[in-house]
């Protein structure tokens, strides 16, 4: 039985763009030596292909951790983060709820980079939620909610703890909003002040 979070294939491939919008944001993090940038590189443009229509998913299946292997090469956790939010946009193809992970490392990576600013993770999860396009937030909706279905990433695992946990969360409460397009108040505390993202 096929997974709710795998979703259809013409999803995965309009997810994969934007899963890979928020990775390439923190790509200048990732600092490694050249064959991990070179791997990084071959994701990069693999997800785009996918995305695009001019790839399989199962070619890009049997590739899908190599930008992870890349990550142990990374010279700073944050540099880490960046090379995992490209290997889980690389991991769309095989499962649409990726493009999530994909969002919440990019934003891990800011957090990394940007240690007690909080204000710089919100607007990084700001400017993805802006970055949605109907099409992707209706696909994005289809996904069930985080903690809810141990069927892929989103159960009770890695994406759903710390900062990871909480970007999904927000984006997922966002993306619920009637009122779509919005004014991003599904990341905004009552007050209006940004949200507190756990520590890294």
């Amino acid at each position: 039985m096929v997974s709710i979070q795998t979703l259809s294939d013409a999803d995965r491939r309009v997810l994969a763009r934007w899963a890979l919008s928020c990775a390439e944001r923190v790509l200048p993090q990732f600092d490694a030596d050249a064959a991990a940038h070179a791997e990084i590189r071959d994701a990069v443009n693999r997800t785009r292909a996918y995305s695009a229509g001019q790839s399989s998913a199962g070619e890009e299946i049997k590739k899908r951790l190599v930008a992870v292997k890349a990550a142990k090469a990374a010279t700073t956790p944050a540099g880490a983060a960046a090379a995992r939010a490209v290997g889980q946009a690389a991991a769309v193809a095989h499962m649409g709820a990726h493009a999530l992970g994909a969002s919440a490392y990019a934003a891990k990576a800011v957090s990394l980079a940007h240690p007690g600013r909080p204000e710089a993770v919100h607007d990084e999860v700001r400017w993805q939620i802006a970055e949605l396009t109907d099409r992707e937030r209706e696909a994005l909706h289809r996904l069930p909610p985080l903690g809810t279905d141990e069927s892929g990433p989103l159960g009770e695992g890695l994406l759903s703890r710390g900062v990871l946990g909480s970007v999904i969360r927000q984006i997922q409460a966002a993306i619920d909003e009637k009122s779509w397009p919005m004014t991003v108040r599904g990341i905004e505390s009552r007050d209006g002040s940004a949200p507190a993202f756990p520590a890294t």
